[in-house]
Formats: C-alpha cells, sequence, structure tokens
C-alpha cells in the first residue's frame, strides 16, 4: 500500500499561520503585480479562479483585494522539515517529491501501525498539531491512484482506494490524470475517442503505439490497467541549492545587482548549513529584459557555506567581460540568481589550506547568525546594504 502525503496550499497556508490577520483572506504569495507569478494561493483565492503559475497581474484582475507577499523559502524549508521528520517515524521508505509532498511505502507495516487508514489520521493529526498545517492524504496500490486520491478531496482530504476497487476508482476519471498526458497529447487522445481513464484501457494497445509510439502508447496502456510499476524511492540528497529573484524593473547598474547578489548568497548559505552541507561549486544565472539566460560558474578553492564567500564568488562571476549589461534593451537584468552545486557532506574530509582559519571564521559567523535568526527571526540581523533604503528596518 502506498500513502500520498501533500501539505495544502503549502507556501500560502504558512503564510497564514504565521499572519493571523491573513487567516480568512485571499493570499497569493509570489512575485511582483507588473511580471511576476503565483507561487502558491490560499484556498480563498482559489475561489476566484486563481491558481499557482499565473501571471501576478491576472491574478490581481480576478481578484483585487488579493494580499500579496514575497516568499519566504527559510520559513517553508523549515515547515518542511518538520513535514518529513513527521513522515520518517511511520516508514522509512519515504520518497520526497517536493518541498510539501511525499511518498511512502506501507506495505507491512499494519502489525505495527495499524491499518493505512489509521496511520494516514495519525499524520494529518501530528501535521496540525506539530506544524499548524493541514495535509491531504491518498492511499492506494499504485503512486499514481495514491496521487490522485490526494488531491481529489482537498482541502483536508483522506481518500482509501483498496486493490480492488482500483479501477473503478481511475476508470471514470479524465485522461489528464495520467502521468504524462498534457495538453498536447490530450488532445490526440480526444481525436481517437478517448476522453476518460477507462476509454484507453479498452482501446487496442497496439492502436495507441501506433499512434502515440510505443513508449507513450505502452505507459498510457498499463497505467490505465491499473498497473505502475514505479517503487518509492528513498529521499536522496540534494544536487544544488539555489535563489533567484525576478526585478520589478529591470536592472543595468552592477552595483544594484552586487547587493541582490549577496543577499541571495546569504539565503543559500543558511539552507547549506541547515542540510548540514558545503559547496564546491557556485553558479551565477542571469536573465536579460529579452528573455536570454545565462550562467557562469566557478569551482572554489575548497567547500563553504560561507555566505560572504559565495557573495563575493557571484559577483566575481559579475564583472566578467562577457557579461555586457548596458542600459539598453537586451543588456538590462530582469532576473538574477544564484546556485550552490558539488555538495558534500558537511563533515566529508577535505584539504586544509593557508587561509583555513578565515574560512572556519566564516562559517562560525554564519553559524551564530543562524542561531540569532531561530530566535529573533530572520530580519534580526541584517547586512548593513540591505537596510538602507527599508523603512521596516528603521525602528
Amino acid at each position: 500500500m502506498i500513502l500520498h502525503v501533500d501539505l495544502d496550499a503549502f507556501f500560502a497556508a504558512v503564510e497564514q499561520r504565521d499572519r493571523p490577520e491573513l487567516r480568512g483572506k485571499p493570499v497569493l504569495v509570489g512575485g511582483s503585480a507588473k511580471r511576476g507569478v503565483v507561487a502558491a494561493c490560499s484556498y480563498e483565492a482559489r475561489t476566484f479562479g486563481i491558481h499557482s503559475a499565473m501571471p501576478m497581474a491576472e491574478a490581481l484582475r480576478r481578484c483585487p483585494r488579493a494580499i500579496v507577499v514575497p516568499h519566504r523559502m527559510e520559513r517553508y524549508a523549515d515547515a518542511s522539515r518538520g513535514f518529513f521528520q513527521i513522515l520518517g517515524d511511520f516508514s522509512p521508505d519515504v520518497e520526497g517529491l517536493s518541498l510539501d509532498e511525499a511518498v511512502l511505502d506501507l506495505t507491512g507495516t499494519a502489525r505495527l501501525l495499524g491499518e493505512p487508514a489509521v496511520i494516514a489520521r495519525a499524520i494529518k493529526q501530528r501535521v496540525r498539531q506539530e506544524l499548524a498545517l493541514v495535509a491531504s492524504v491518498g492511499i492506494a496500490p499504485i503512486k499514481l491512484a495514491a496521487k490522485i486520491a490526494s488531491d481529489i478531496d482537498k482541502p483536508d482530504g483522506l481518500r482509501v482506494v483498496p486493490p480492488a476497487e482500483l479501477l473503478a476508482f481511475l476508470h471514470p476519471l479524465p485522461v489528464t490524470r495520467l502521468w504524462g498526458v498534457g495538453e498536447t497529447t490530450r488532445g490526440i487522445l480526444a481525436t481517437m475517442g478517448l476522453v476518460t481513464i477507462g476509454d484507453v484501457a479498452r482501446y487496442p494497445e497496439a492502436s495507441l503505439v501506433a499512434r502515440l509510439g510505443a513508449l507513450t502508447g505502452h505507459h498510457l496502456a498499463a497505467l490505465a490497467r491499473g498497473e505502475d510499476r514505479r517503487q518509492v524511492e528513498a529521499e536522496s540528497d540534494p544536487v544544488t541549492i539555489g535563489h533567484r529573484e525576478t526585478f520589478e524593473h529591470d536592472v543595468d547598474d552592477r552595483g544594484e545587482l552586487a547587493v541582490t547578489l549577496l543577499d541571495q548568497a546569504d539565503r543559500v548559505a543558511r539552507r547549506l548549513r541547515a542540510a548540514e552541507l558545503r559547496a564546491r561549486v557556485c553558479v551565477l544565472i542571469l536573465k536579460y529584459d529579452d528573455f536570454r539566460e545565462i550562467s557562469r560558474r566557478t569551482t572554489l578553492a575548497a567547500p563553504t557555506s560561507d555566505g560572504a564567500l559565495l557573495g563575493r564568488t557571484a559577483i566575481e562571476l559579475l564583472h566578467r567581460d562577457d557579461l555586457a549589461i548596458e542600459p539598453r534593451k537586451g543588456k538590462r537584468i530582469r532576473l538574477c540568481g544564484i546556485s550552490a552545486t558539488g555538495l558534500v557532506p558537511r563533515d566529508a574530509p577535505r584539504q586544509l589550506g593557508f587561509d583555513e582559519a578565515t574560512r572556519a571564521k566564516g562559517e562560525r559567523l554564519g553559524e551564530a547568525l543562524d542561531k540569532l535568526a531561530a530566535k529573533f527571526g530572520t530580519r534580526s540581523v541584517r547586512r548593513a546594504v540591505h537596510i538602507a533604503d527599508d523603512p521596516d528596518d528603521h525602528e
């Protein structure tokens, strides 16, 4: 038995949890009204037809009284860690699909923990009590059905699909519920008269293959029959940690970009330290106003979780001669970001250098700042360049 758990309206729910004045109101998490997109929205906002990935301008047109809040990845990452700690108490086989979504294999756990529905209720209760968030859960014999089951009764849903009822559950659903069916494939299936999963199951597999190709045809036919061979794969270590930001207005000043990069580097470094990791490679990402996106990277002398070092490295990359930034079309920056990759465990052996004392000092400072942030909030200590123009920091 497979259990799929999904935190409802995760980013927006964290914001409403942390800020009681937002509860019961349409909340949009995301970028600027001019060119940002909705990263998440509360259920109050969804009643206006708003959904994630919608342009923020369109969302505000549909609901002018919606409250837009910037995303706070540190808070979401913190809630996510608590979420996965809870799941780990119920099964050793937990596959994380995103910060707020995971699959567990409950096969053989009934004698120890009870029936799957009992486990699901216990998970939902702990998420509510320990995180003040709401989870929806789906239980089924295969991953596909478990994910659909967790989504179908949102919010605060719990749906169990016994093995004997698997096909009865799947077949009335639209073909878009099948893993791998996007708008293009849906259109092709519609021309073949296939609208539901049951239609696909009853259609000759050879004809599906002839129209969609061997890979897609066999894949969809198997899923429609209730066959999903994907196993739950235990959580793997992240391969990259990054942060990027789309500007309200295009930027053509390297000094302004440098200030932003320093803030992004500090955010990335906090996440590295929280994950007990260091990075060997620093990557700078830039997107110009003509939507060209480029990246430049450099390998560090030693793995680090020092935000100042990551920031200096990114700024050095920014000043490379091939990165033209000018006040004219095609040379202004609409997005910049930092990514840390080549990740290694914090306790992994490493070659000591002559500047080891300086490196250690930078990381110890970061650890001290983490403790202050945990006690007083992430805005308690900030770089001076980041508070100069922020009226909220002048008290």
